[in-house]
């Protein structure tokens, strides 16, 4: 018999497909309006939408499970700080790539446990692209073609193999080689969203992406289950750990995803805040 994590699971991964088929369907037809939030940073109906498929789904089938969405009201930590689990999901992480039409944005899906993440679906329409992880229990990730476990890039040569960075298409190279170890040697991975970016570095094909600016608990919720259970990690950028519904406020600092963990990351990352 499935265990109750199995279970949530395949509520998550069918939720985020449904919903992202939504999103796919309104973003090849043209037909949304775009927002902006007090933030600054942009909403689009198609997030609503997506949003209220997902929250339809979750409400109904594990009504004992509290929702934290980007594009719902969070509450206080007065009111949530007592949950032992909870949902947390972002309908579109990469609401910019939606807009700009580069295809490049997700659906993110964790479920919280114990301030941990526990469950993480990340489902990229535009691919057709489903990953997703349980705590101990591995990472995989689910196409047409094949559903497979994935890992991230092993390193042959610590000291000398390339580090291939996943850098988004908005943001300056120069940004981000400001805060690289000068005697690497380093190849450019261009991609959209967040999630995407890590779901690249957990399945090999990047090694390391820093995310500068603001962004939100439900930016980084699936990832992390993700990238960990792949064999890497997610970090502050101070090497600290990320939290998870213990503050007021429900935005991250900056942060570092990393593949390979045999890699010494603290030598090759040289964050400067505000560069």
């Amino acid at each position: 018999m499935p265990t109750e994590n199995a279970q949530l699971l395949e509520i998550a991964k069918r939720s985020a497909v449904k919903a992202g088929k939504v999103i796919l369907d309104i973003y090849n037809s043209g037909d949304f309006t775009s927002f902006q939030k007090e933030d600054d940073s942009p909403v689009t109906t198609a997030d609503y939408k997506a949003n209220e498929v997902i929250m339809d789904i979750l409400l109904k089938e594990t009504p004992d499970i509290p929702v934290m969405s980007e594009e719902s009201e969070c509450g206080p930590l007065s009111e949530r700080k007592n949950w032992q689990r909870y949902w947390l999901l972002d309908p579109i992480d990469g609401t910019q790539e939606f807009i700009a039409r580069s295809g490049d944005f997700a659906v993110n899906i964790a479920l919280i446990e114990n301030n941990v993440p526990v469950i993480g679906v990340i489902y990229w329409p535009a691919g057709d692209a489903l990953y997703y992880a349980i705590r101990g229990q591995g990472a995989f990730k689910e196409s047409p073609s094949e559903t497979k476990q994935i890992h991230v890039r092993p390193f042959k040569d610590v000291d000398k193999d390339v580090v291939m960075i996943a850098i988004s298409r908005r943001q300056a190279r120069e940004k981000v080689m400001n805060c690289m170890n000068i005697e690497r040697i380093y190849q450019s991975v261009p991609l959209g969203s967040c999630s995407l970016k890590a779901c690249f570095i957990a399945e090999g094909k990047a090694d390391v992406f820093i995310r500068f600016g603001i962004t939100g608990e439900w930016d980084t919720g699936a990832s992390q289950c993700i990238v960990t259970e792949a064999g890497g990690s997610i970090l502050a950028h101070d090497f600290t750990p990320l939290s998870y519904n213990q503050r007021e406020e429900l935005t991250n600092p900056d942060f570092i995803v990393m593949g390979d963990q045999n890699v010494n990351w603290t030598s090759i990352v040289k964050y400067r805040k505000g560069e």
